[in-house]
C-alpha cells in the first residue's frame, strides 16, 4: 500500500509513510481510513515521511489535499505536521504544500531527516 500509517496514542502522533507512486485518490482514501480508525486519539500530530515516494503531485493536487485536510478537521483534530523530504524535488514540493495547507495545521515544518522532524515535534509538544 503506497500510504501507510501507525498511530502512537501515547504521544498523540501519527506516522504516515508514502512509498512508491502515490495517487491523489490513495491520499484521500488514507484520510477516510484515519477518520474512521477507532484507535485514533482526539488530537494528533503528524510525521509525514516522503523519503520513499516516487511521484510528484501537481499544484492542483496539493491544493486538493490541503482542502481535504481542512475539511477533515471537523472529524480529526490535527496539530503540528512535520514533513520529511530528502530529495530536492520533494523538499520544494513539501514547502509549497506547507503554504497551501497553512490553515489546516497548528504549525508545520519541512525537514531533510526524520530525527530533525521528530525533535521539532517533541519540542512543540513540550511547549503546550
Amino acid at each position: 500500500m503506497p500510504v501507510t500509517y501507525r498511530i502512537d496514542r501515547g504521544a498523540g502522533l501519527i506516522r504516515t509513510r508514502c512509498a512508491g507512486f502515490v495517487t491523489l485518490e490513495e491520499v484521500l482514501d488514507h484520510f477516510e481510513r484515519l477518520a474512521e480508525d477507532p484507535d485514533r486519539p482526539a488530537k494528533l500530530d503528524v510525521l509525514l515521511d516522503l523519503r520513499e515516494i516516487t511521484s510528484l503531485p501537481s499544484v492542483t493536487q496539493l491544493a486538493s489535499v490541503a482542502g481535504a485536510i481542512a475539511e477533515m478537521r471537523s472529524r480529526v483534530r490535527v496539530g503540528a505536521c512535520a514533513i520529511v523530504a530528502t530529495s530536492d524535488a520533494w523538499y520544494g514540493t513539501a514547502k509549497i504544500f506547507e503554504v497551501a495547507a497553512a490553515g489546516a495545521f497548528d504549525a508545520s515544518g519541512v525537514f531533510r531527516g526524520p530525527t530533525e522532524a521528530e525533535t521539532w515535534l517533541e519540542r512543540r509538544r513540550s511547549e503546550r
